[in-house]
């Protein structure tokens, strides 16, 4: 794990890093959001989860937790999620019924703790509404994107990531040329069937998220992009789908890539 920083009034990131051998390092973050009441969006690595824990409970008492957002089911967005559910009684869980179904392949969640969501839900959250989206590029077909409404934030889950040689927490730190070539060698690895699909189609939904007009996109797999920035982002993703599958003749394989730093770190 690395510091925690802030991504805009009451959003604090928890920032980690997976090695991509040859490419990289992917970001690794979840969020915090402590107003209202307070939302988690995702829970980190398993390899982090001490960490992840301790920087968590510093910046929240688990009692006050209220929400956890599981974007999707995949390990490195999963990590804490059992042991947040012991130490927060009070936290539901807001997920899609296939990751929740893909979740209880290791533990079982009251179902008291569990609200359900589709793309196209809006969930009250206190004074917070929180619509759902599919994010037009995901590794797993549970993925949500979650757009809230009442800061502007869009949470994208996997899609609008990046690899890159250092990890930065701002869009502006990196330079353009390292982000987006980063942006294309993962929005495709995680998506290989961009290649295949109907451009019109995979358009609609980056469409709809830029009819948002999100204020930032936090990504769980990028820098804070701010609001001048971001169209840029629906830009670059528009232009996926044209671009050959990734990676020809090589081999890049995300799971294998949290297998293999599960496996040093322990």
């Amino acid at each position: 794990m690395d510091t925690t920083y802030s991504a805009g009034p009451d959003i604090h990131v928890l920032p980690s890093a997976l090695p991509i051998p040859g490419l990289g390092d992917q970001p690794v973050n979840a969020f915090l959001v402590r107003s209202g009441q307070p939302l988690l969006v995702d829970t980190g690595m398993p390899v982090d989860r001490e960490g992840f824990l301790d920087s968590l409970w510093k910046l929240i008492d688990p009692a006050d937790l209220r929400w956890v957002v599981v974007t999707h089911d995949d390990r490195d967005h999963t990590g804490a999620l059992r042991a947040i559910l012991d130490a927060a009684p009070n936290a539901k869980v807001l997920a899609n019924a296939i990751s929740l179904t893909r979740i209880s392949e290791e533990f079982s969640i009251p179902q008291e703790r569990v609200v359900t969501a589709n793309p196209g839900s809006r969930v009250k959250v206190g004074d917070r509404e929180l619509s759902f989206h599919r994010p037009p590029t995901f590794d797993s077909p549970g993925t949500l994107a979650v757009f809230d409404h009442s800061d502007g934030t869009l949470y994208s889950s996997d899609s609008f990531g990046t690899v890159v040689e250092e990890i930065q927490q701002d869009f502006t730190d990196l330079s353009e040329e390292e982000f987006f070539h980063g942006f294309e060698v993962l929005n495709r690895a995680i998506a290989p069937w961009t290649a295949l699909v109907d451009e019109a189609k995979f358009l609609k939904p980056v469409h709809d998220l830029a009819a948002l007009r999100p204020a930032r996109l936090l990504s769980a797999h990028g820098p804070t992009v701010e609001e001048s920035a971001v169209p840029r982002l629906f830009d670059a993703m528009a232009r996926i789908p044209s671009l050959p599958a990734w990676l020809p003749g090589a081999d890049l394989d995300l799971e294998a890539a949290l297998d293999a730093h599960e496996s040093t770190a322990g």
